[in-house]
């Protein structure tokens, strides 16, 4: 989260490490919610939103570009489009939770047991982000959207340790922990579901794309820096 250059490469490569089984296990399980997000995107200019309002649109805005700042590495996440990823999956069947159980009873869960609340993921974007800017204004003075970077900084890891109590609403850090893995979703998957544009995110890591052939390259590259061209799902449709 933070803008050194330095720190923002520790960041990114926890990230990834800690990530990319969840990424890659919530695209699968996700899958016909995000073919709905692919076909929007495909059939449709990704430069307007669908779910979030005016006040949704300047926090999640505000909190992807100081997770993804501009630097030498990558553009600021806005730039990459991630705002439109999360946007577009909350607007799907999967921010819906067509593919959740809701029928309850509701009881507090164990971390092992995963997402245990009576909340859809577009019902708990809704009421963090209104819990979120109340509980700035009454900590800082202002919504998360006007404040300084340090403070938002400060307000995330507090959000990320369960430090934060909303007034009304569910934990702070299951919140966080659904936007992060979104942040990381939409910063490292296939450009067709709105974020990653112009294959940043791949560019950055060196990720080849949705080709699947370079396992016979493994041993002619091995030790050696191996560049190959980065292939979307749209390059090869």
């Amino acid at each position: 989260m933070k803008n050194n250059s330095g720190d923002r490469r520790d960041f990114l490569k926890g990230a990834l490490v800690g990530t990319s089984v969840a990424i890659s296990s919530s695209m699968t399980s996700q899958a016909l919610a995000k073919d709905e997000v692919a076909n929007q995107v495909a059939t449709s200019d990704v430069s307007g939103y669908l779910f979030f309002n005016l006040a949704e649109q300047e926090f999640i805005e505000r909190v992807v570009n100081h997770m993804i700042p501009k630097d030498d590495l990558s553009p600021q996440g806005t730039d990459i489009g991630i705002q439109y990823y999360i946007d577009r999956s909350l607007a799907s069947g999967w921010g819906k939770g067509d593919r959740l159980y809701m029928s309850g009873p509701w009881k507090k869960g164990l971390p092992t047991q995963g997402y245990q609340l009576p909340l859809t993921p577009a019902d708990l974007y809704k009421a963090s982000i209104e819990q979120s800017n109340l509980y700035c204004i009454k900590k800082y003075g202002a919504k998360l959207s006007k404040l300084s970077t340090a403070q938002i900084e400060e307000f995330l890891l507090n959000l990320k340790d369960g430090k934060v109590v909303f007034s009304e609403g569910p934990p702070s850090n299951i919140f966080f922990s659904m936007l992060y893995q979104n942040i990381m979703e939409g910063m490292f998957s296939d450009p067709i579901y709105g974020g990653n544009k112009n294959k940043a995110g791949w560019k950055l890591i060196g990720f080849p794309g949705a080709v699947a052939t370079h396992a016979l390259d493994v041993e002619k590259y091995f030790d050696k820096r191996y560049t190959a061209p980065i292939f979307s799902i749209s390059d090869l449709s």
